[in-house]
């Protein structure tokens, strides 16, 4: 499991998007929904509140993810989504979101750690094929 991203929810994406491509040096397209601004071997991610539940289907989702303004959320990318389900599940997690494939081709899974703090593990395609 490899933490790829750490991920700032707010209402200022682009805002937010500019000052961090500008204090690390990077050039990034900025929009209000979604951005990713790359730090090397991670990123800085900033999402809009809903943004999650606005792009992905209502069955993935259902209750939404529940991310305020302010709060972040930690990104793993792993080689095999239900792998890890069986031993993080074990961890006796609050699940969210059940691994799903997301309509962007991402399989992911979302859980709150014992804290409550937002945690995203996926895996892209081409990982999935290694």
């Amino acid at each position: 499991m490899e933490l790829v991203q750490s991920r700032i929810v707010t209402d200022a994406v682009e805002k937010m998007a500019t000052f961090y491509s500008a204090l690390v040096g990077v050039s990034v397209i900025p929009n209000e929904y979604y951005v990713e601004v790359p730090t090397g071997s991670m990123s800085i991610g900033f999402s809009k509140p809903r943004f999650t539940e606005e792009h992905s289907t209502r069955s993935a989702c259902p209750g939404g993810l529940g991310a305020n303004r302010g709060e972040s959320i930690l990104d793993f990318a792993v080689a095999d989504v239900d792998d890890e389900y069986r031993r993080v599940d074990a961890l006796g997690v609050d699940w969210v979101l059940l691994p799903v494939t997301q309509p962007w081709g991402k399989r992911s899974m979302i859980f709150r750690d014992p804290e409550g703090h937002l945690v995203n593990v996926f895996s892209r395609p081409e990982m999935e094929d290694q």
